[in-house]
């Protein structure tokens, strides 16, 4: 049985060059067929968070659909391919690692008896390409992504085809409405990575780090910025156990 490790993508290990080049050429490309050019890229926003509100989490995130709806919308005689345009723009420095020698560090984990495996919210077409050109495709086993399960984070079922094949010893990510959540409410020990802890934080250790009232507070405060103007109260599901501000220290602290 295997001991399994998940990790978030985007935002833990590494930048997609979604917000920085592809949403930027969609939007262009809209309003050059447009009179009246529109804020595209809010437009794009409200169908995603209409579809969260309406429980479709996992066609929340299949941004090809979007744009096909928002095309039609607006009555253009246009297609547009995110697929093609992740591809287009997964080269350096458009895309990248969030530490040097991160590679280097997932692939200690794998020494130490460690199963690495992504759960991530993107869909595989637009994740993949980005892991492979930082070269991040050969270190998991596995790749879970919310068409290929049927489940978006923090569902807990995003995890269960992983639970069938080994232990879920631990899930690694940014997010505490996503990453943590879905970790406390699967029994899974929950690893908040935040690389701009405040320096009182990191001179605490790792597994007290949790428990400090400012920390708490540093909580808050990221999860009003998460829910996006939504009013929803922040619980203990949002605590995580361990607190770390790079991978490097992960690992450490693990051996």
């Amino acid at each position: 049985m295997k001991k399994w490790i998940t990790f978030d993508l985007d935002g833990t290990l590494m930048q997609n060059p979604f917000i920085g080049w592809v949403f930027p050429e969609i939007v262009e490309t809209i309003n050059d067929h447009l009179h009246d050019k529109k804020d595209i890229m809010q437009l794009i926003l409200e169908k995603h968070h209409e579809r969260m509100r309406n429980n479709q989490t996992v066609e929340a995130y299949d941004w090809d659909d979007i744009l096909n709806e928002i095309i039609v919308q607006l009555q253009l005689p246009i297609t547009i391919n995110v697929q093609k345009l992740v591809q287009k723009h997964a080269i350096a420095p458009k895309v990248y690692t969030l530490e040097e020698n991160i590679v280097e560090h997932l692939q200690q984990l794998i020494r130490k008896g460690y199963s690495l495996a992504v759960v991530t919210n993107g869909y595989y077409k637009y994740q993949f390409p980005v892991m492979e050109a930082l070269g991040l495709e050969h270190v998991f086993v596995e790749i879970i992504t919310p068409e290929k399960v049927g489940f978006a984070k923090p569902h807990p079922n995003i995890l269960h085809s992983l639970e069938s094949s080994g232990r879920i010893v631990g899930h690694v990510g940014d997010r505490l409405d996503h990453d943590i959540v879905m970790a406390k409410q699967s029994g899974v020990l929950s690893i908040f990575i935040n690389r701009n802890l405040p320096s009182y934080l990191k001179e605490i250790p790792i597994e007290k780090r949790n428990q400090n009232e400012k920390f708490h507070q540093f909580c808050k405060e990221k999860w009003v910025k998460e829910q996006q103007g939504e009013m929803v109260p922040i619980s203990e599901d949002c605590i995580p156990d361990l607190v770390v501000h790079s991978i490097e220290e992960l690992v450490g602290y693990l051996s």
